[in-house]
């Protein structure tokens, strides 16, 4: 174990990659080989480690060095750890630290959607999703109910975004996903028919036959304000609908994925 390195400054330089880079810094566009992103938490962090990830550098509280933090030290003896008070660290990184853990890793390659949905039945598009809670809590439903990838938009949120990773309890870095400039178009090309989540003069129910007996299916959930764009409805093979009680038009965008994923899982 790498002797750990005490923080007393938000200041210091060192810990620049937990205070001061913002997202679009880590993932460095100009440098993919050196993007990074932030995990937080034990559980999330193992989980990195256990994909195959290569960390950078540690941050924990003082005492979690011989708690929580013992075993991800001992995994990776090479790597610096830095620790300090949990004031210390709730000023360098703006926010209390879930159970006094962060850890940097290299990023991993980005990969194609021709590559993540090769052998794929069930998708989910996020076309625009933008609020990292929401995109965390898809993917963790989209693990958990059998979806087999997830395709993104370019303005959808960062699945690797530190907020997005730990309410997804990892799984972001277990569910193959890509970034799609025309999601339809290449998921078309795939042999995918897609549906998009909206209200609309044509939706049907979601319990629809024809959607359960689709061999290859694209589930599209829009943005959580204003929903899907009209080009994409009508681009849409099907516009699927939640039937509700109570004068209740819509859901949650993570709600309503994981009640799809749940009805139209292959059977």
């Amino acid at each position: 174990m790498s002797t750990p390195i005490q923080i007393t400054t938000v200041h210091d330089p060192r810990v620049a990659v937990f205070s001061r880079l913002t997202e679009a810094q880590l993932r460095n566009r100009l440098d993919p080989s050196a993007a990074l992103f932030v995990a937080e938490s034990p559980k999330v962090i193992t989980t990195a480690l256990d994909v195959g990830l290569t960390p950078t550098a540690l941050l924990c509280e003082q005492k979690h060095l011989e708690g929580d933090a013992a075993p991800l030290v001992a995994r990776c003896p090479e790597m610096p750890v830095f620790t300090g008070s949990r004031e210390v660290l709730s000023a360098l990184t703006g926010y209390t630290l879930t159970r006094g853990v962060l850890c940097a890793f290299r990023r991993p390659q980005p990969r194609s959607v021709a590559e993540v949905c090769r052998t794929a039945r069930r998708v989910v598009v996020l076309d625009g999703v933008t609020d990292s809670t929401n995109v965390g809590a898809m993917f963790r439903s989209v693990a958990a109910l059998g979806t087999d990838a997830v395709v993104l938009t370019p303005t959808t949120c960062d699945p690797l975004n530190r907020r997005a990773l730990r309410v997804s309890m990892g799984t972001a870095l277990r569910v193959p996903w890509a970034v799609a400039h025309d999601a339809l178009a290449e998921l078309r090309d795939l042999g995918f028919r897609t549906a998009a989540m909206a209200l609309h003069g044509r939706s049907v129910g979601i319990d629809h036959p024809a959607l359960a007996a689709e061999p290859r299916l694209a589930l599209i959930m829009g943005t959580e304000g204003d929903g899907l764009d009209d080009a994409v409805i009508d681009a849409a093979d099907y516009v699927v609908k939640i039937p509700m009680a109570y004068g209740i038009d819509s859901l949650n965008v993570a709600a309503a994925a994981a009640i799809a994923c749940w009805e139209l899982r292959p059977r």
